[in-house]
């Protein structure tokens, strides 16, 4: 686990932004110049695979330094649109939203008794196994969409 919450925010929040990048590199090549190599595939898979870890960091350090509900949400719905975490991440910086450590342990505060501070101390008490869970549910979720194909797909015709 890293030191700090705004540290693994952070590298999730570059990380995602590195992805977009490389998946409009790919459509780009694509669609704009009939690329057919497996450069699309991967650039996809990596940015869904790296989407899912920033949504699921964005939640977990949401909940660990109390951002409320609204702020995690829009962390989410911010990584929609490429490149909206930097601007995101810097104005979770001047809120002062990112400042804090891993609460690993129950402070006695009664926002501490919610089962999702619960559920995020036992995750955070135990990192390898909630890697694995988390890796786990990743590849579930990531399987049932790629056997579900493109969203223009799903209406079925």
């Amino acid at each position: 686990m890293t030191k700090t919450p705004i540290s693994l925010y952070r590298a999730m929040a570059l990380a995602e932004m590195v992805t977009w990048t490389l998946l409009i590199v790919a459509m780009v090549a694509r669609y704009g110049f009939s690329y057919d190599g497996p450069l699309f595939f991967v650039a996809g898979l990596s940015h869904g695979i790296i989407f899912l870890a920033y949504s699921i960091t964005a939640v977990i350090i949401g909940i660990n330094l109390r951002w409320g509900f609204a702020t995690i949400a829009l962390a989410v719905l911010l990584a929609i649109p490429p490149w909206m975490t930097l601007p995101f991440d810097r104005w979770l910086d001047r809120q002062n939203k990112l400042e804090g450590e891993w609460r690993i342990e129950d402070s006695g505060d009664p926002r501490d008794q919610t089962w999702w501070d619960r559920l995020v101390r036992l995750g955070l008490a135990h990192p390898g196994w909630s890697f694995v869970i988390i890796v786990l549910g990743m590849a579930v979720v990531l399987s049932v969409l790629l056997t579900l194909g493109p969203p223009t797909e799903w209406g079925g015709q």
